[in-house]
């Protein structure tokens, strides 16, 4: 799963959201330190509801424009939850390998 459809997801897996509510949930959550951009973040969400990972909520107007919502489905949820189970346990052998040459480096300082 790409970077950016993985925070779409998880912006979206507490609520339904407008895109600009995405851009920001999505901001929040990492940080900082991925920003979407609406022209890509709306090319991703027609993906992601073709694929069945997110459908349209509801349409609601303010201020003459239209917000469109979308929240994740079941399917959605699930994928998210694999994937992020796919990062925490690369996560986890990135940090054993650090462990490891950690091991080593001292090992070697003291022989």
């Amino acid at each position: 799963m790409r970077e950016p459809t993985f925070w779409i997801l998880t912006s979206l897996a507490t609520e339904a959201r407008h895109g600009y509510g995405v851009i920001q949930e999505a901001a929040r959550l990492s940080d900082g330190k991925v920003t979407l951009q609406a022209g890509t973040l709306y090319a991703a969400l027609d993906r992601l509801v073709a694929e069945g990972l997110v459908e349209p909520d509801r349409e609601e107007t303010v201020d003459g424009r239209t917000r469109r919502y979308y929240r994740l489905t079941d399917f959605g949820a699930r994928a998210l939850d694999a994937e992020a189970e796919r990062l925490r346990a690369s996560a986890e052998a990135a940090a054993a390998q650090l462990r490891t040459r950690k091991r080593f480096a001292l090992g070697e300082a003291f022989s």
